[in-house]
């Protein structure tokens, strides 16, 4: 959650009218769509767990990773077009995936307002060769278990249940994501002086909402999201092929359907009530995840007795957790909750004070298999550098902004 200090913190949420609001690319930040996935299947932790070293070590080299990774995918340009219009849709009706992964997406899987003529030739050459990759940092695919179930009923509907092994993927629109957000930082900077607004920085540089460059800004922003879609998608079939050849069973038998994707930096329009009135605002969800309640319209109609599947996600060491939206939600917080703990240092602090090559024994003697394409990524991302994500759970839970269903403990972690 946020930490209690002046000014706008580094996750959160805001929702802004559409006239005379404002629209930001920092609200959104540089990984659009960054977001979470998670994938239920039929095996236990006991017949996963023998095999771990291995499978993670098979997944690492399917699954392209890291700075600069390139897919296996040649996708062309007008598959890429497609993908920025219609993302997870146009993954599954390329063969990478199933009907029902789209309808267990936020959004459907894609944004109907994207427009690819708004995204930068420099932004589609970036995009072009990176679909099906994590990417580095903070990135991972995890194999994780049910390890506590706190809400029977709810797990249930999710189709989760205790000793339990699930998959979550954590990544983004890549290279094409940062380069739309570069670009209309430029191009909203030079917007800022046209409509006269003031701010101290630059990097805070926004228009009106519903103007030309707001709105071109929205369609291209939505194109990056839709692309991160595609992106999750493609992996998840990825996974599950790995899956299916590691244990020489096909994807209805190891039963690895899809739970929920959603995002936790992005922009929407979205009907919110404020001051008893419901209204249209553009709600900017910058490390913060959408947190829809029971009845809901824009829930999956299998979910929506419940409430939205809410993810949040852990860190190679510690649990994540899988909960449940709340009308609590849509009066504190538009809807949103937090979408991980939060780090408490920097990168750059946490390789001096970390070795890779340590963290990966310490997380082996707990039982966890860790690989990644170079160590100095795991000490990046070492488990101490973030808050207790138990901690920041129960926070959100006591608050009732989502309740908590189950408890997911890390048995393998595949970083970037």
């Amino acid at each position: 959650m946020a930490n209690a200090v002046p000014g706008v913190p580094m996750g959160g949420g805001a929702a802004l009218h559409r006239n005379p609001g404002k629209t930001r690319p920092g609200g959104v930040g540089y990984d659009i769509n960054c977001g979470v996935r998670i994938l239920r299947t039929n095996l236990t932790v006991d017949e996963v767990r023998p095999g771990m070293k291995e499978l993670i070590q098979r997944l690492i080299h399917d699954i392209p990773s890291g700075v600069g990774s390139k897919s296996k995918i040649r996708a062309s340009d007008k598959e890429l077009t497609d993908a920025f219009l219609h993302g997870a849709k146009w993954a599954v009706e390329s063969g990478y995936g199933v009907k029902e992964d789209i309808e267990h997406c936020e959004e459907n899987g894609f944004m109907k307002m994207a427009d690819p003529g708004k995204v930068s030739e420099k932004a589609r050459t970036r995009g072009k060769p990176q679909f099906g990759t994590l990417g580095s940092g903070n990135h991972f695919l995890e194999v994780q278990y049910v390890d506590e179930v706190y809400d029977e009923e709810v797990a249930k509907v999710f189709g989760l249940h205790k000793g339990q092994v699930t998959v979550m993927v954590h990544c983004g629109s890549r290279g094409a994501g940062h380069q739309i957000c570069d670009d209309y930082l430029k191009i909203l900077d030079k917007a800022t002086r046209k409509y006269g607004i003031v701010l101290p920085d630059r990097q805070l540089a926004c228009a009106p909402a519903e103007s030309t460059e707001g709105q071109n800004y929205f369609k291209a922003m939505a194109s990056g999201a839709n692309y991160a879609w595609a992106n999750r998608q493609v992996i998840t079939h990825w996974v599950r092929e790995t899956f299916s050849r590691f244990f020489g069973r096909d994807m209805d038998d190891l039963g690895m359907h899809l739970i929920y994707d959603v995002a936790h930096n992005v922009a929407k329009l979205e009907e919110h009530v404020i001051n008893g009135e419901k209204k249209m605002v553009y709600v900017h969800r910058k490390g913060a995840t959408r947190a829809f309640p029971p009845g809901h319209p824009d829930v999956p109609q299998v979910y929506r007795k419940v409430g939205q599947p809410v993810l949040i996600p852990g860190s190679m060491g510690t649990p994540s957790f899988v909960l449940h939206g709340t009308p609590k939600a849509m009066e504190l917080t538009f809807g949103s909750a937090c979408h991980g703990a939060g780090r408490v240092s920097s990168r750059s602090a946490a390789l001096k004070e970390f070795r890779g090559e340590t963290i990966q024994k310490e997380l082996a003697a707990r039982g966890i298999s860790v690989r990644a394409t170079q160590p100095s990524v795991i000490a990046e991302e070492a488990p101490a550098v973030y808050k207790p994500s138990e901690d920041v759970v129960d926070v959100v839970h006591q608050l009732g902004i989502a309740r908590k269903v189950v408890r997911l403990m890390p048995i393998g972690v595949a970083k970037g």
